[in-house]
Protein backbone atom coordinates (compact mmCIF):
# COMPACT_ATOMS: atom_id res chain seq x y z
CA UNK A 1 0.00 0.00 0.00
CA UNK A 2 1.64 3.27 -1.22
CA UNK A 3 1.29 6.11 1.50
CA UNK A 4 1.68 9.58 -0.52
CA UNK A 5 2.31 13.29 0.84
CA UNK A 6 -1.02 14.01 1.42
CA UNK A 7 -1.31 10.70 3.10
CA UNK A 8 0.71 11.94 5.59
CA UNK A 9 -0.32 15.48 5.91
CA UNK A 10 -3.70 14.33 6.96
CA UNK A 11 -2.14 11.87 9.54
CA UNK A 12 -0.04 14.77 10.60
CA UNK A 13 -3.21 16.79 11.25
CA UNK A 14 -5.02 13.77 13.26
CA UNK A 15 -1.99 13.56 15.51
CA UNK A 16 -2.16 17.15 15.96
CA UNK A 17 -6.15 16.56 17.04
CA UNK A 18 -5.07 13.34 18.92
CA UNK A 19 -2.45 15.88 20.98
CA UNK A 20 -4.89 18.55 21.83
CA UNK A 21 -7.45 15.48 23.08
CA UNK A 22 -4.64 14.48 25.37
CA UNK A 23 -4.21 17.96 26.62
CA UNK A 24 -7.88 18.01 27.20
CA UNK A 25 -8.02 14.91 29.11
CA UNK A 26 -5.62 14.98 31.34
CA UNK A 27 -6.18 18.66 31.81
CA UNK A 28 -10.01 17.87 32.77
CA UNK A 29 -9.37 15.19 35.20
CA UNK A 30 -6.50 17.16 36.98
CA UNK A 31 -4.31 13.85 36.51
CA UNK A 32 -2.83 11.62 34.49
CA UNK A 33 0.23 11.40 32.01
CA UNK A 34 0.71 13.83 29.35
CA UNK A 35 4.55 13.31 28.93
CA UNK A 36 4.58 9.50 27.39
CA UNK A 37 1.24 9.45 25.75
CA UNK A 38 2.29 12.96 23.62
CA UNK A 39 5.13 10.26 22.69
CA UNK A 40 3.68 8.02 21.46
CA UNK A 41 0.89 9.51 19.71
CA UNK A 42 2.43 9.30 16.30
CA UNK A 43 2.74 5.84 16.53
CA UNK A 44 -0.67 5.01 17.41
CA UNK A 45 -1.83 7.09 14.63
CA UNK A 46 0.17 5.71 11.98
CA UNK A 47 -1.42 2.01 13.33
CA UNK A 48 -4.87 3.38 13.52
CA UNK A 49 -5.06 5.41 10.75
CA UNK A 50 -2.99 3.85 8.36
CA UNK A 51 -1.68 0.16 8.77
CA UNK A 52 -3.73 -1.84 10.92
CA UNK A 53 -6.52 -4.10 9.84
CA UNK A 54 -9.03 -2.86 12.01
CA UNK A 55 -12.86 -1.59 11.68
CA UNK A 56 -14.05 0.73 14.46
CA UNK A 57 -17.89 -1.03 13.53
CA UNK A 58 -16.67 -4.39 13.92
CA UNK A 59 -14.34 -4.35 17.36
CA UNK A 60 -14.40 -7.64 18.37
CA UNK A 61 -13.45 -9.11 14.66
CA UNK A 62 -11.59 -12.07 15.22
CA UNK A 63 -9.52 -11.73 12.22
CA UNK A 64 -8.34 -8.05 13.45
CA UNK A 65 -5.05 -6.50 14.03
CA UNK A 66 -4.19 -6.52 17.72
CA UNK A 67 -3.17 -3.47 19.44
CA UNK A 68 -1.20 -4.24 22.98
CA UNK A 69 -0.68 -0.94 24.79
CA UNK A 70 1.94 -2.16 27.35
CA UNK A 71 2.72 1.06 28.79
CA UNK A 72 -1.04 1.60 30.00
CA UNK A 73 -0.22 4.41 31.94
CA UNK A 74 -0.33 6.41 28.19
CA UNK A 75 -3.44 5.32 27.80
CA UNK A 76 -5.04 8.87 27.24
CA UNK A 77 -3.36 9.05 23.39
CA UNK A 78 -4.93 5.31 23.14
CA UNK A 79 -8.06 6.45 24.62
CA UNK A 80 -7.90 9.82 22.28
CA UNK A 81 -6.85 8.00 19.01
CA UNK A 82 -9.63 5.86 19.73
CA UNK A 83 -12.13 8.71 19.53
CA UNK A 84 -10.98 9.94 16.66
CA UNK A 85 -10.84 6.44 14.97
CA UNK A 86 -14.92 6.31 15.46
CA UNK A 87 -14.39 3.43 18.64
CA UNK A 88 -15.59 5.77 21.07
CA UNK A 89 -17.83 8.94 21.12
CA UNK A 90 -15.26 11.80 21.48
CA UNK A 91 -17.51 13.19 24.55
CA UNK A 92 -16.52 10.38 26.57
CA UNK A 93 -12.91 11.51 26.84
CA UNK A 94 -14.11 14.47 29.33
CA UNK A 95 -15.00 11.63 31.63
CA UNK A 96 -11.01 10.57 31.63
CA UNK A 97 -9.89 9.17 35.12
CA UNK A 98 -13.33 10.25 36.65
CA UNK A 99 -14.93 8.29 39.62
CA UNK A 100 -17.13 6.14 37.75
CA UNK A 101 -16.07 6.66 34.15
CA UNK A 102 -15.42 4.18 31.34
CA UNK A 103 -11.60 5.47 30.41
CA UNK A 104 -10.00 4.57 34.03
CA UNK A 105 -6.15 5.46 34.26
CA UNK A 106 -5.24 2.50 32.41
CA UNK A 107 -6.77 0.66 30.01
CA UNK A 108 -9.83 -2.06 30.62
CA UNK A 109 -10.24 -4.59 28.12
CA UNK A 110 -13.87 -4.70 29.61
CA UNK A 111 -15.00 -1.24 29.22
CA UNK A 112 -14.72 -0.04 26.13
CA UNK A 113 -14.20 -1.24 22.38
CA UNK A 114 -10.78 -1.26 20.49
CA UNK A 115 -9.27 -2.30 23.96
CA UNK A 116 -7.10 -5.69 23.21
CA UNK A 117 -5.71 -5.65 26.56
CA UNK A 118 -6.14 -4.73 30.32
CA UNK A 119 -2.69 -2.92 30.89
CA UNK A 120 -0.71 -1.05 34.37
CA UNK A 121 1.16 -3.28 35.50
CA UNK A 122 4.56 -2.59 33.23
CA UNK A 123 6.73 -5.51 31.60
CA UNK A 124 4.00 -7.75 31.13
CA UNK A 125 2.35 -6.33 27.32
CA UNK A 126 4.99 -8.73 25.78
CA UNK A 127 4.28 -11.66 27.27
CA UNK A 128 0.28 -11.27 26.35
CA UNK A 129 1.28 -9.73 22.19
CA UNK A 130 3.41 -13.37 22.06
CA UNK A 131 0.40 -15.62 23.19
CA UNK A 132 -1.63 -13.25 20.86
CA UNK A 133 0.66 -14.05 17.73
CA UNK A 134 0.94 -17.52 18.44
CA UNK A 135 -2.82 -17.87 18.85
CA UNK A 136 -3.28 -16.58 15.07
CA UNK A 137 -0.60 -18.80 13.64
CA UNK A 138 -2.25 -21.50 15.49
CA UNK A 139 -5.42 -20.85 14.12
CA UNK A 140 -4.37 -19.84 10.52
CA UNK A 141 -6.29 -16.03 11.48
CA UNK A 142 -2.97 -14.13 9.94
CA UNK A 143 -3.89 -11.21 12.18
CA UNK A 144 -0.74 -9.23 13.05
CA UNK A 145 -0.11 -8.08 16.98
CA UNK A 146 1.60 -4.58 16.83
CA UNK A 147 2.85 -4.02 21.03
CA UNK A 148 3.89 -0.48 22.45
CA UNK A 149 6.45 -0.61 25.13
CA UNK A 150 8.10 1.99 27.03
CA UNK A 151 11.71 2.22 27.48
CA UNK A 152 12.01 2.34 31.14
CA UNK A 153 9.53 -0.58 31.26
CA UNK A 154 11.44 -3.17 29.57
CA UNK A 155 14.02 -2.64 32.18
CA UNK A 156 11.59 -5.15 33.52
CA UNK A 157 13.28 -8.96 33.84
CA UNK A 158 9.64 -10.22 32.30
CA UNK A 159 10.25 -8.39 29.02
CA UNK A 160 13.70 -10.29 28.09
CA UNK A 161 12.07 -13.31 29.19
CA UNK A 162 9.17 -12.64 26.55
CA UNK A 163 11.54 -11.26 23.86
CA UNK A 164 13.65 -15.08 24.27
CA UNK A 165 9.97 -16.61 23.44
CA UNK A 166 8.82 -14.35 20.33
CA UNK A 167 12.28 -15.45 18.55
CA UNK A 168 11.78 -19.08 19.38
CA UNK A 169 8.28 -19.30 18.26
CA UNK A 170 9.97 -17.20 15.37
CA UNK A 171 6.43 -14.63 15.70
CA UNK A 172 6.79 -13.10 12.82
CA UNK A 173 3.62 -11.25 12.60
CA UNK A 174 4.59 -9.72 15.92
CA UNK A 175 5.62 -6.23 15.71
CA UNK A 176 7.22 -4.66 19.12
CA UNK A 177 7.55 -0.81 19.11
CA UNK A 178 9.59 0.50 21.92
CA UNK A 179 8.55 4.51 22.53
CA UNK A 180 12.07 5.40 23.51
CA UNK A 181 11.56 8.89 24.55
CA UNK A 182 14.64 8.19 26.97
CA UNK A 183 12.44 9.67 30.43
CA UNK A 184 10.93 7.47 33.09
CA UNK A 185 9.34 8.46 36.60
CA UNK A 186 12.91 8.91 38.26
CA UNK A 187 14.55 10.99 35.28
CA UNK A 188 16.71 10.16 32.52
CA UNK A 189 16.69 5.94 31.34
CA UNK A 190 20.81 6.00 31.22
CA UNK A 191 21.02 7.24 34.76
CA UNK A 192 18.42 5.45 36.06
CA UNK A 193 19.01 1.54 34.42
CA UNK A 194 20.64 1.41 30.57
CA UNK A 195 19.32 -0.11 28.40
CA UNK A 196 21.84 0.54 25.57
CA UNK A 197 23.03 -0.74 23.31
CA UNK A 198 19.42 -1.31 22.57
CA UNK A 199 19.61 -2.33 19.30
CA UNK A 200 22.27 -5.14 19.74
CA UNK A 201 20.66 -6.34 22.54
CA UNK A 202 17.68 -6.58 20.56
CA UNK A 203 19.34 -8.46 17.68
CA UNK A 204 21.12 -10.79 20.22
CA UNK A 205 17.84 -12.07 21.29
CA UNK A 206 16.64 -12.82 17.59
CA UNK A 207 14.49 -9.49 16.18
CA UNK A 208 14.78 -7.73 13.20
CA UNK A 209 15.35 -4.51 14.41
CA UNK A 210 14.55 -0.96 12.55
CA UNK A 211 15.46 1.84 14.48
CA UNK A 212 13.44 5.85 13.47
CA UNK A 213 12.57 8.95 14.37
CA UNK A 214 9.66 7.58 16.08
CA UNK A 215 7.74 11.12 15.97
CA UNK A 216 8.39 10.68 12.05
CA UNK A 217 4.82 9.39 10.55
CA UNK A 218 6.57 8.71 7.11
CA UNK A 219 9.52 6.99 8.69
CA UNK A 220 6.80 5.07 10.96
CA UNK A 221 4.90 3.92 8.26
CA UNK A 222 7.99 2.89 6.23
CA UNK A 223 9.06 0.65 9.26
CA UNK A 224 5.68 -0.40 10.09
CA UNK A 225 5.41 -1.71 6.49
CA UNK A 226 8.88 -2.88 6.03
CA UNK A 227 8.13 -5.19 9.35
CA UNK A 228 5.19 -6.88 7.68
CA UNK A 229 7.60 -8.61 4.94
CA UNK A 230 10.05 -9.92 7.85
CA UNK A 231 9.98 -13.96 7.67
CA UNK A 232 10.45 -16.24 10.20
CA UNK A 233 11.39 -13.92 13.08
CA UNK A 234 10.34 -11.00 15.05
CA UNK A 235 10.53 -6.95 14.25
CA UNK A 236 11.32 -4.68 16.88
CA UNK A 237 11.06 -1.01 16.37
CA UNK A 238 13.10 1.52 18.37
CA UNK A 239 11.31 4.64 18.10
CA UNK A 240 13.54 7.57 19.12
CA UNK A 241 10.68 9.88 20.49
CA UNK A 242 10.19 13.00 22.44
CA UNK A 243 8.37 12.60 25.20
CA UNK A 244 5.93 15.51 25.36
CA UNK A 245 6.55 16.03 21.54
CA UNK A 246 4.16 18.50 20.52
CA UNK A 247 3.63 20.90 23.01
CA UNK A 248 7.04 22.75 23.93
CA UNK A 249 7.44 22.86 27.37
CA UNK A 250 6.64 19.91 27.97
CA UNK A 251 9.36 18.46 25.77
CA UNK A 252 12.01 16.01 27.44
CA UNK A 253 11.03 17.03 30.96
CA UNK A 254 10.49 14.26 33.07
CA UNK A 255 8.12 16.33 35.62
CA UNK A 256 5.29 15.79 32.81
CA UNK A 257 5.37 12.24 32.58
CA UNK A 258 2.36 12.08 35.90
CA UNK A 259 1.32 15.87 36.39
CA UNK A 260 -1.32 17.67 34.46
CA UNK A 261 -1.28 21.24 33.18
CA UNK A 262 -2.83 24.56 35.40
CA UNK A 263 -5.12 26.72 33.57
CA UNK A 264 -2.40 28.99 32.04
CA UNK A 265 -0.31 25.67 31.19
CA UNK A 266 -3.76 24.01 29.38
CA UNK A 267 -4.49 27.74 27.44
CA UNK A 268 -0.50 27.84 26.32
CA UNK A 269 -0.70 23.62 25.20
CA UNK A 270 -3.97 24.22 23.52
CA UNK A 271 -2.93 27.19 21.36
CA UNK A 272 0.11 25.49 20.41
CA UNK A 273 -1.86 22.71 18.57
CA UNK A 274 -4.71 24.46 16.92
Amino acid sequence: MKITDEDIDKLKQIAKEVRKSIIEEVYDAKSGHPGGALSCTDILVSLYFSQMNIDPKKPDDENRDRLILSKGHACAALYATLAHRGYLDKELLKTFRKLGSKLQGHPDKNKLPGIDMSSGSLGQGLSISNGMAMSSKLDSRGFRVYCIVGDGEIQEGQFWEAAMTSSHYKLDNLCVIIDKNKLQIDGRTSEVMNIDPLDKKMESFGFEVLEIDGNNIDEIITAIQKSKTIKNKPTAIIANTIKGKGVSFMEDLVQWHGKAPNEEEYEKAIKELI
